[in-house]
């Protein structure tokens, strides 16, 4: 996985301007520059999308707004702090992602694009993956808050976040089996593999039923032959009886959209499945 961590300003700008303010002497920008000037702060919410379509050789139409902010004493010291951010993170993703594009690899056997992580005031607490028609490279905007306690927190969710992205257009109709299965291999078996132990009863709750059922070919999928699925049950947390499932010898040999349209195929077979049960 190729990621390539940016500090831009238009794309700070323009997030401390239409974000929550991360602080008083920002929300006192903000309304000083509303009431000053309304039409160009209007004009400068609708240039989200040609931002991120371009970042690096976006230029607004009008920079009025733009200039301002970048004379403040309080721009200046935002972005000197988004700066140390950004190198913050970068040396998580360069301590990791040899061994986690190698997991992720494993995971998914699928070849992922490059994306470029257009870095913000981690005050700001966001991450973004607009889709935006047209764009010259898939971006992620990040702004999460990150301690020496949530590193592999922030690269497990960057990564989740860029997997979503890649999938969002995925057989749409199928979206909560697409979902669920994005879930199970970044937020679940992802981590798994990273920390050496179980993450497998984190993600949206609402997908904890759908993820259960899909769960015994879920392991297949993975590798694991039928005499080995005890160990993986005790290790998740999760029970099933293997001997009720036809073991499908063909799921490690799919790639990740492979697995879903098989879930999809499959779905009245799999989900009417219920002995499933939290151990």
């Amino acid at each position: 996985m190729n990621l390539k961590f940016v500090v831009n300003d238009y794309v700070l700008i323009w997030n401390l301007l239409f974000q929550a303010s991360i602080n008083e002497r920002v929300h006192k920008l903000k309304q000083k520059l509303w009431i000053n000037y309304k039409k160009e702060y209007n004009n400068t919410y609708r240039d989200k999308e040609l931002i991120l379509k371009d970042a690096k050789n976006f230029i607004p139409n009008d920079d009025t707004i733009y200039n301002i902010v970048l004379e403040t004493k309080e721009y200046e010291k935002i972005k000197k702090d988004t700066e140390k951010y950004r190198n913050e993170v970068l040396k998580i993703w360069d301590n990791n992602k040899k061994e986690a594009t190698k997991i992720l690899k494993a995971i998914t056997r699928l070849d992922l694009k490059p994306y470029q992580i257009l870095v913000v005031s981690e005050q700001l607490d966001i991450i973004d993956t607009t889709t935006v028609k047209d764009a010259k490279i898939n971006t992620v905007v990040l702004g999460k808050k990150v301690t020496a306690d949530t590193t592999m927190k922030l690269l497990v969710e960057l990564v989740f976040q860029i997997l979503k992205h890649e999938f969002k257009e995925y057989k749409v109709e199928y979206k909560e089996i697409v979902d669920a299965v994005v879930e199970l291999a970044v937020l679940n078996e992802f981590p798994t593999r990273l920390t050496g132990r179980s993450h497998y009863l984190t993600g949206d709750p609402t997908l904890n039923f759908l993820k259960r059922q899909i769960y015994p070919y879920w392991l297949m999928y993975l590798g694991a032959d039928k005499e080995d699925m005890l160990s993986f049950m005790m290790r998740d947390k999760i029970a099933f009886d293997v001997d009720k499932y036809a073991y499908e010898k063909e799921l490690k040999k799919k790639d990740l959209l492979e697995f879903i349209d098989f879930c999809i195929r499959n779905q009245k077979y799999i989900i009417k499945i219920n002995e499933l049960e939290i151990i």
